[in-house]
Parts: C-alpha cells; structure tokens; sequence
C-alpha cells in the first residue's frame, strides 16, 4: 500500500541573515530614486539647467557657459531686457526630426544635465505684446514706441541691426534678439515667416537667474533694459 501524496514540500523558511540584506539593499534603492524623482520635479517646474551652445548672446552669455532658468516666470511679468529661454518650434518654424525610443531617453538624460534640445533658445525680450518695435532711427539705433533707445548689453562693435524692419507687437507676442547682433538667428531671422518671428508667450520656457558655471563667472547676467535717450 502506498503512502498518500503530501503534495510539494514547503520552502525552507528564510534566513534572518538573508532578510536583513534585502531590507539593506532596499534602503540603498530607496535613496537614490527619491532623489530622482526630486531632480525631475524641480526640474521640470521650478529650476532648469541649460549650456549655452552659441555665440549669439556675447559678451553676455559666451559658449559654454552654464545657466539656471525660473521654470516659474509668468509670461505678464516678463520685461524688456529680461533675458529668456524658449521652444523656438513655433516662432521659428523650426523641424524636430522623430528621434524615436533611444533618442527620447537620450534626450532626456541630456535635458536633466541642462544640455537642453536644439528647438531650446535663448535671447532677450527687447518689445512687450502691444509694443511698435523699429530699426533703424535715423541715428542708427533701434526704436521702441517711437523713442530712439541704447543698448548698453551689446557685445562690442555691434550695430543694433543691419536687419530693417518695423513690428507692432499683437497681444502675447515678444520680439527677441541676441545681443551679438552680427550672429544670432533671432526675431528679425523670421519677419517674412508666419507670425513674423514674434514668440507667443506660452513658449518662453522661463527667465535666466543666474550663471552658475564657470565659477569665475558666477552670477546673474546683465538683465539691463534698453534706456530711452534723446535723439542725437
């Protein structure tokens, strides 16, 4: 007579050894993703690096400099001489290539070390929605509403434009240039395109704080207005 199946045997207990060790490696695992997710979030709503790749903003900002940007800047609070960074997909009419899966996360990874993405601008706000922006005066320099103005942040050598044009800013619309006018594919670059090279509001990505790299150049940039003077 054969004995009945008892069925699987159990598995022996576990060791306490052995939950200590997982509990230890969890901890370890804890930590670190807490801290991700931390970076993420203030990341993507409150502070975001960003690496300048060009010249158009010297002597202000020069290639390699690294920035802070407010991710909490409203556009209403924006003003002339504010120095942004914005998605110029729109305002430029710029083509993003599909970079698929791997792309996106190498994107990604890059956005969290402040590499930013091509589509990623940075210049300064010189007309305000409902603002008439002109250049060239008679003297040479750039108009807003009709008041000739210096511009004490330009690198250099540089004329305010060799571009002529004459905007008025519809609502929720900026002019943006870069400060080395000589070399920086701004507003002006787009004035026969749709919208006129103007930024909708909702694409400025936020303010520049600060430089924080390299340090012997730390600190906020040149936020300067142009300043209205008298006709020369």
């Amino acid at each position: 007579m054969s004995a009945p199946d008892a069925g699987p045997a159990a598995p022996p207990p576990p060791l306490e050894g052995q939950d200590e060790a997982r509990g230890h490696r969890l901890r370890w695992l804890v930590g670190p993703a807490v801290l991700l997710l931390l970076v993420i979030v203030v990341r993507s709503f409150v502070l975001t690096p960003f690496a300048i790749p060009s010249g158009s903003m010297e002597n202000t900002l020069l290639v390699g400099d690294r920035i802070l940007v407010t991710r909490t800047t409203d556009p209403a609070d924006l003003r002339r001489g504010d120095i942004v960074v914005f998605d110029a997909t729109r305002a430029f009419h710029l083509k993003t290539a599909d970079r698929g899966v791997l792309g996106s996360l190498v994107g990604g990874i890059e956005s969290l070390i402040g590499q930013g993405q091509d589509t990623d601008y940075v210049k300064r706000l010189i007309g305000l929605p409902g603002d008439r922006v002109r250049c060239c005066a008679a003297d040479g320099r750039l108009e807003v509403n009709g008041t000739p103005v210096d511009e004490p942040y330009l690198k250099p050598g540089q004329q305010p434009s060799l571009t002529t044009f004459d905007v008025t800013l519809p609502p929720d619309r900026y002019w943006v240039m870069g400060d080395n006018r000589g070399d920086s594919a701004d507003s002006r670059s787009h004035l026969g395109d749709p919208g006129g090279g103007t930024l909708p509001g909702d694409d400025v990505i936020g303010k520049v704080w600060v430089r924080y790299w390299p340090l012997d150049r730390l600190g906020a940039p040149d936020q300067r207005a142009p300043v209205a003077v008298p006709a020369r």
